[in-house]
């Protein structure tokens, strides 16, 4: 089955430059690596660019604390970027940054035709200054209680929470996150686009409920229910028709910061520059151009070949400037707006959210330092990958057993089984057998390029595995061991190992956008390179006669310990790639809080929280306390929050003889988990309903066990000769006072 041509531009979110990537990024990454993947196996054009989202305070707040300009703090950030993709295989065609030439040109043209066109408007606003810094504070740097559902701690421009969009004089109790200041409100002159033009508006509802090009809805349901949520009902449509003030939910858009400010300087406003969300998006052209330029293609002449399809991948939580202020900003510049905007979930370990703050994550610098297989990773995550707005749960046991069995039970297995009767007894030469069952191929290829092109990977896994189980089901019916050991009946088993080659090299084409480093050593042995999707009609005009070479290991399987170690880190070891996935906030990087790796395994102090671990001094494991510590400084004291904890529930930890898990009330809106090497003195029953001292600020640390938020504090004499014993707390202290 062969499809038209396609030209394709595809983009993934921008990283915002000021930390290395986090594992949300790769996920996105591997989800639209595959799918172009995909695209160029059909013989389609595949224009996959991405950049660094350069721009904004956070990026020049970061760079003066580093002692350089924010120009080579960028620089050296994108100077890491090559490992992780490298690493993971993922082939963009070109990586920029939002600072590059084109982008500043881009950005100010676009921003002079919406002018021209009427879309931009000035207006007096008054906004928050902070006294103690000196400057005017941009949205992320403000915080304060979400004005729509109360939720404490919320940036200035929306609510991760209920992902309202606000202003952010309209938060409750605001605060400076630079100072901790209460902010001032002064008057400054801002540039506005005004997405609440009648004309915006009908646009949005026309394009959101739309249809791409195949005939598909250009936004998933759940984006659709969103953005008609953000659009407003039908009735709004016709007040906005005699109404210039109207147009459903949607609010003009600042565009303008005061300087000082690292971003691209609006070209008829001296002193004032692009919000760093116009020229991020903006971004994905201006690596297309860049890439152009460096192929020799003409960019205006790609973008106006009505041909041409623009497809995005982002996180769940950048969908508000994607399906509004994007395209509209687009269509009233002259531009050619996206095709679709393919929008996936956060990731998790172990149905946890990854958070920095709770030290829940997967560090993808680690992994590969690890030498863990990147296609072990690329596999499981496409296993969880579907094309609905879900979360993708890794989960380390099932990871373990996902790989091993699909991966080297299955596929690998059929070549290993087969090729050492082909290679021993054949010389590597395949029959000229067909490969079977053509119209069973016929209807896996047609069901798994269906489930590629929709973004259902698991589902394509789960049609490729089931097929592999027939394989290996055919292998063990015709029993080649036994066909070995009769020389009569060798051309049976000829027949039989060659189906079985056959049939793995098709499953190697239908994995191949998911495996490309494993597919490319498959070329290699059996002499095609460059699988591409049409060899799935004649690979057996391909493989007739042919000689293998020597089989040679494809793949290993997982152990347990390289888990362990995944989620032990060194103590110095929080790498740049973990610690700075939300640092500063995500402009448009998108899946920001879908993937921070903390990589601190241990604490400061040198606590560990293995099973039981060395429990004196701090139950749920310190270091053994010495005789004569080193003195400290009451500076150093206070760095340790020392909190009041009640036990609301404790049970034993299977698996371990040593630890407890126990349920802590610390007076915060949800409660922690705690696993304390407290086994050998209490049973759970002696300490539910008792209150005792909680290390509230120690890292979080991820065991097999699940994540431990904290230590309770216990005393113990020398090797626990003395016992074990529980800090008791007075009477009437409550849950999350601060020990002082």
């Amino acid at each position: 089955m062969t499809a038209a041509p396609r030209t394709l531009f595809v983009t993934t979110a921008l990283p915002y430059a000021n930390g290395a990537f986090h594992i949300g990024h790769i996920m996105e990454y591997i989800q639209a690596d595959i799918w172009v993947r995909f695209q160029r196996m059909r013989g389609h054009t595949v224009h996959f660019v991405c950049a660094d989202d350069a721009h904004g305070a956070p990026i020049m707040i970061a760079a003066e604390k580093a002692g350089k300009t924010p120009q080579q703090f960028v620089a050296d950030i994108a100077a890491g970027r090559k490992q992780y993709l490298d690493g993971f295989h993922i082939a963009f065609d070109n990586w920029s940054n939002t600072d590059s030439p084109e982008n500043h040109e881009l950005s100010q043209q676009i921003y002079l035709d919406l002018k021209q066109a009427g879309f931009i408007e000035t207006r007096t606003i008054e906004q928050f200054f902070d006294p103690v810094k000196g400057m005017f504070l941009p949205d992320r740097y403000i915080k304060g209680t979400c004005p729509k559902c109360g939720a404490k701690d919320q940036y200035g421009d929306s609510c991760e929470v209920c992902g309202a969009v606000y202003a952010p004089t309209d938060l409750v109790e605001p605060y400076s996150a630079l100072s901790g200041a209460q902010p001032e409100l002064r008057s400054s002159e801002h540039y506005f686009f005004s997405l609440s033009d009648p004309r915006c508006v009908a646009f949005l509802r026309e394009w959101t409920r739309g249809l791409d090009r195949h005939g598909e809805p250009r936004l998933q349901a759940e984006v659709l229910a969103k953005a008609r949520e953000w659009l407003g009902d039908e009735s709004d449509a016709a007040d906005a028709a005699g109404d210039a003030g109207a147009g459903g939910k949607l609010a003009d858009w600042d565009i303008s910061r005061d300087a000082p400010y690292f971003g691209i300087e609006i070209p008829d406003a001296p002193g004032k520059y692009f919000y760093v969300w116009l020229d991020a998006p903006i971004g994905y052209l201006a690596s297309l151009k860049a890439h152009c330029a460096a192929r020799g293609l003409d960019f205006d002449a790609l973008l106006a070949d009505p041909r041409t399809e623009q497809v995005h991948f982002i996180g769940k939580d950048i969908i508000y400037f994607h399906v509004l202020f994007w395209p509209a900003m687009l269509k009233f510049a002259g531009r050619k707006v996206p095709d679709r905007v393919n929008v996936h979930g956060f990731i998790t370990v172990s149905g946890e959210k990854m958070s920095k703050s709770r030290g829940t994550g997967i560090s993808p610098l680690r992994y590969l330092e690890l030498g863990m297989n990147a296609e072990w990773l690329r596999y499981y995550i496409a296993a969880k990958l579907n094309g609905r707005v879900e979360d993708v749960d890794f989960n380390p046991d099932d990871f373990i057993a996902r790989v091993n069995s699909d991966l080297i039970g299955k596929y690998v297995n059929i070549a290993s089984r087969a090729s050492s009767f082909i290679n021993r007894l054949f010389g590597g030469k395949l029959t000229q057998a067909a490969s079977g069952n053509d119209q069973r191929l016929a209807e896996l290829e047609s069901e798994v390029a269906r489930a590629y092109e929709g973004r259902e990977y698991g589902k394509a896994i789960r049609a490729i595995m089931a097929y592999a189980d027939e394989v290996n089901q055919y292998f063990d019916a015709h029993k080649p061991w036994e066909l070995a050991k009769d020389s009569a009946r060798h051309a049976e088993l000829h027949e039989v190992c060659s189906r079985c080659l056959h049939a793995f090299y098709r499953m190697t084409i239908l994995l191949k956008p998911i495996l490309p480093a494993t597919a490319e050593r498959v070329e290699a042995w059996f002499g095609t390179p460059d699988l591409r999707w049409g060899e799935l009609h004649d690979g057996d005009a391909a493989l007739r006669a042919r000689a293998v070479g020597r089989y040679e290991h494809l793949m290993t399987r997982v152990e347990a310990k390289q888990l362990d170690a995944l989620f032990d880190l060194p103590a110095a070891g929080v790498d740049a790639g973990a610690a700075a996935g939300t640092a500063g906030g995500a402009a448009a990087g998108g899946t920001a809080k879908s993937g921070t790796a903390k990589g601190a395994g241990k604490s400061a102090a040198g606590a560990t929280t293995a099973d039981g671990g060395k429990a004196a001094g701090v139950a749920g494991g310190s270091g053994a306390a010495s005789n004569s510590p080193a003195t400290i400084s009451i500076d150093e004291f206070g760095k340790v929050d020392l909190r009041i904890a009640l036990i609301t529930a404790a049970e034993l930890v299977e698996g371990s003889d040593k630890l407890l898990r126990l349920t802590l009330d610390v007076g915060e809106d949800k409660p922690r988990t705690v696993f304390s090497g407290i086994r050998s003195a209490y049973s759970p029953q002696q300490l539910v309903g008792r209150h005792t001292v909680v290390v509230a600020n120690l890292a979080p640390r991820k065991m097999k066990f699940g994540v431990s938020e904290g230590m309770v504090l216990s005393a113990a004499g020398d090797d626990l000769a003395g016992g074990l014993y529980l800090l008791d707390v007075h009477e009437g202290a409550r849950p999350g006072m601060k020990v002082k």
